[in-house]
């Protein structure tokens, strides 16, 4: 069940505000608890709060600590960037909210607000963002100042930009429309888009729109003269006050903004007194120009009146002060109560979201990104954390992803190693890891010694092996580290980084064996792309496995793939599609394919099937358009090792994918195996893996 929205804009100034204020009042009216988060905020002075979000909180009364309801400030997603820690973005922002999804039922994401440069970047980011959240979006848009056809054109590229990467458009939001263009405004957004897209338009609000005498006030370093507890009255249209009294009344609208040079008695006189007059509007206050105040006498008199309004007065000239204010952009903070409630009145009236509630609590989100995918690995660690033993305790790789584990608190660790070596290494090389957090053996000197090498002796003594040899077996990290699993003493192993696969299963295979029903292990890779997640099996183990076998590998990579999220849509990859081909490999594959059928009728499974049907839809669709998998493939099965080994690689450099694993199949307790090319990165993920495994997947 989807737990948030996300509210994006292709602008500075669309009104989003609106939106939030309006929505958070609908949300709060149909479950208890609503969260407000928002990835992105401008830049503050220190001291400073996000205006847009302490008026929701304020408002709304939100019990969320300021600093949980935003990730970053804009230039620190500038210096991120420049800094290569673009992944980082992503992965902190995807945490922070989900630390609110778990404390709400619902939450409320409102994206950024365009007010820097690289308006185009901005707009990716957020389509980013909302995909890695897994959340449907408003896009709102200004239709101020702009013609049909620009704002159309822009509105279908924003939704485009969005279902390109499947992102599900709940609704697209026209604000700040002249009144008598809605239905416009409307019918065209209805030309373009599905009829399961809402589509709303807000009129021109001019007391939204336009600024307070606060926001003037500041913008032209004024100074009040009178009616400082008014400020936050809002202006409505403005004009200078150069004619005789006698015509300039004429002019006035209701909430005017009069401009006019200080010593203009007249005006000042004669638009306070028609703010009290029954026959002409109210006015919501006076700015006074040139630095001129008025005489005494005539302070005097204002200070006597018993309605007054905000009367400011500031240094510049009368032409350069309207054309200042003019381009004042307006903001509502969380002491504007009028423009709130003005806001989430014309959101009610407008916006009529309640047939879209029932679709957005029920929306379940296409696929996974890898960061949200990654993000999983590490929540599912954390929730029952378990001990890994690593062998290769003085690998450089092996020791900086342990700090980084031991950090994050995700397992606990044991390495393997003379404990002295593997401390001078930690301090030649400026790791930062605490050697109080973590076990360091020696296998020879262990006390366990004796008692594994003595279990191993009673295990393989049918093989001929004597005690001299199980000493020997014993001495060896990966056989030592295998018998700590065996025993109970570590929950899993990861191996491999200076180690050969074989050297790393065959312990495993002599003693943890296979679980019951399960002929052979095999491996998959998590294959993290641009916009999802693929199981890759089997790459790293079969060389040349039988028709059998490779059912069975697909099962045991099915299974593995709903027990990480991944919904199993099982490709049988051949160098054919459907019934086309001809000989012996093909043939195993489609046997391959019909045992699978039989054995679990609940799996979708296709094949043979080549890899560009099994994940391009078109291309799918056109050679297999009866298939439940074609084009949708999230589970690819290789038909030897040669195959695998090599697309994995050749996927993960040609694309810039994330390979996590190899994961190994079908033991009774987990053991994975590095490459010896392995990163930081692999082996802190492939750690992470062999956690969750050890939980009991």
């Amino acid at each position: 069940m989807n737990k948030g929205i996300y509210i994006a804009t292709l602008e500075s100034h669309s009104g989003k505000s609106l939106i939030s204020l309006g929505l958070m009042r609908t949300l709060l009216g149909k479950t208890v608890k609503v969260g407000y988060f928002r990835p992105i905020i401008d830049d503050l002075e220190i001291g400073k709060k996000d205006n847009h979000i302490d008026t929701v909180l304020s408002y709304f009364d939100l019990k969320i600590p300021y600093e949980n309801t935003f990730a970053f400030t804009r230039s620190e997603i500038i210096h991120k960037r420049n800094e290569g820690e673009s992944g980082e973005i992503i992965d902190t922002i995807i945490r922070k909210y989900k630390k609110l999804e778990d404390e709400f039922d619902f939450v409320l994401v409102e994206g950024s607000d365009f007010s820097g440069e690289g308006n185009v970047f901005e707009f990716d980011v957020n389509v980013l963002i909302a995909k890695n959240l897994g959340v449907p979006v408003i896009i709102v848009a200004s239709g101020k100042n702009k013609t049909k056809e620009v704002l159309m054109g822009n509105l279908q590229m924003a939704y485009h930009a969005f279902i390109n990467k499947d992102v599900r458009v709940m609704s697209i939001v026209c604000n700040k429309i002249e009144p008598e263009n809605l239905q416009i405004a409307l019918d065209g957004m209805r030309d373009f888009l599905p009829k399961e897209v809402g589509v709303f338009a807000i009129p021109l609000i001019e007391t939204l729109v336009n600024p307070t005498l606060k926001e003037i006030l500041v913008a032209l370093n004024g100074k009040v003269l009178f009616g400082k507890e008014y400020l936050d009255n809002q202006t409505g249209n403005f004009g200078v006050g150069a004619m005789q009294l006698r015509n300039y009344l004429n002019h006035l609208k209701n909430e005017s903004l009069v401009i006019t040079p200080g010593d203009r008695a007249d005006i000042i006189l004669g638009a306070l007194q028609a703010n009290i007059s029954s026959n002409y509007p109210r006015i919501s206050g006076i700015i006074l120009t040139g630095g001129l105040i008025p005489e005494d006498t005539i302070l005097k008199l204002i200070d006597g009146l018993s309605q007054i309004v905000p009367i400011i007065s500031v240094e510049d000239g009368t032409f350069n002060v309207a054309n200042a204010i003019g381009s004042i952009k307006s903001n509502i903070y969380a002491n504007s109560i009028q423009k709130i409630e003005t806001s989430i009145s014309t959101f009610e009236k407008h916006v009529l979201f309640d047939p879209l509630v029932e679709q957005l609590i029920n929306f379940n989100p296409r696929g996974i990104t890898p960061r949200m995918f990654q993000y999983s690995l590490v929540k599912r660690a954390q929730q029952a954390k378990k001990h890994i033993v690593l062998p290769e305790g003085t690998d450089e790789r092996i020791l900086i992803a342990a700090s980084r584990l031991i950090a994050m608190d995700l397992v606990d660790i044991t390495l393997l190693g003379e404990k002295e070596t593997i401390r001078r290494k930690i301090e030649n090389l400026g790791i930062k890891l605490d050697l109080d957090k973590v076990e360091i053996i020696d296998p020879a000197s262990s006390p366990n010694f004796e008692d594994y090498a003595r279990t191993y002796y009673e295990l393989r003594k049918h093989k001929n092996v004597n005690l001299d040899i199980a000493k020997d077996r014993m001495s060896d990290v990966s056989y030592f580290g295998t018998m700590m699993i065996y025993k109970g003493h570590a929950d899993g192993m990861v191996s491999g980084a200076t180690h050969t696969t074989q050297h790393t299963i065959i312990p495993a295979l002599q003693f943890i064996k296979t679980k019951p029903g399960v002929s052979v292990v095999s491996s998959v890779f998590f294959m993290c792309l641009e916009d999802r997640v693929s199981v890759f099996g089997d790459c790293a183990i079969n060389p040349n496995p039988t028709a059998e076998e490779l059912a069975e590998i697909a099962i045991s990579s099915a299974e593995s793939s709903k027990a990480f999220g991944i919904e199993p849509k099982i490709a049988m990859l051949s160098y054919s599609s459907g019934t086309s081909g001809k000989g012996e490999d093909v043939d195993r594959v489609r046997t391959a394919t019909e045992i699978v059928k039989q054995l679990r009728p609940d799996l979708k499974v296709e094949g043979p099937i080549q890899y560009d049907a099994a994940v391009d839809m078109t291309i799918g669709k056109s050679k297999l358009p009866d298939s439940e998998v074609a084009g949708q493939a999230s589970v690819l099965i290789f038909p030897d090792l040669n195959t695998g080994n090599n697309t994995y690689k050749a996927v993960q450099r040609e694309t810039g994918a994330l390979a996590i694993g190899p994961m190994l199949q079908g033991l009774n307790k987990p053991v994975n195996d590095l490459s010896r090319g392995c990163t930081v990165d692999d082996v802190f993920n492939t750690v992470i893996l062999t956690a969750i495994q050890a939980q009991g997947i």
